[in-house]
């Protein structure tokens, strides 16, 4: 029984190699077939699947305006703070106060992109994005501030 087992565990790996190498061999001995694409050469025609996580980023419109209310549920939902929102207190016209978001900082470097900080947004101010090409020297270009100097919530937004 023993060796039934045994012989029978090498026999289903020699086929199993055998099936990888049959391809492996078809490819080696067409050569005219490319099936591999090489990345920098085909940069123009690359397009990457929707659900790809690249990077976090803030849709601004045409107005300069964005959905983020300042609530910070991206930053505690983010497993290892790469995200620091920072707000201040705005007068409204009526007198009362409302917070706002002065600075939302991105720190790349720290990021798993895991999306949890997508999915905790309620108002859907940031995505990921489908930016992928991150490479530095210096770690300070890593940090990124994601609402553009200006830029203010959009209207009816809360």
């Amino acid at each position: 029984m023993f060796l039934k087992e045994y012989f029978g565990s090498i026999f289903s790996s020699i086929k199993s190699l055998l099936t990888g190498m049959k391809l492996t061999g078809y490819y080696f001995t067409h050569l005219n077939k490319i099936i591999t694409e090489e990345y920098p050469d085909n940069r123009a025609t690359l397009k990457m699947p929707e659900r790809f996580r690249g990077e976090v980023i803030m849709p601004h419109d045409e107005k300069n305006e964005h959905q983020c209310t300042g609530c910070q549920s991206c930053e505690l939902s983010c497993p290892n703070g790469s995200i620091k929102i920072i707000t201040k207190q705005e007068i409204q016209p009526d007198g009362k106060k409302k917070k706002r978001i002065d600075t939302w900082v991105y720190h790349l470097d720290m990021c798993t992109m895991c999306g949890m900080c997508v999915e905790a947004c309620p108002t859907t101010a940031i995505l990921m994005g489908n930016e992928f090409e991150h490479s530095q020297y210096e770690k300070k270009y890593l940090k990124k501030v994601l609402n553009k100097p200006g830029s203010r919530l959009k209207d009816g937004v809360e």
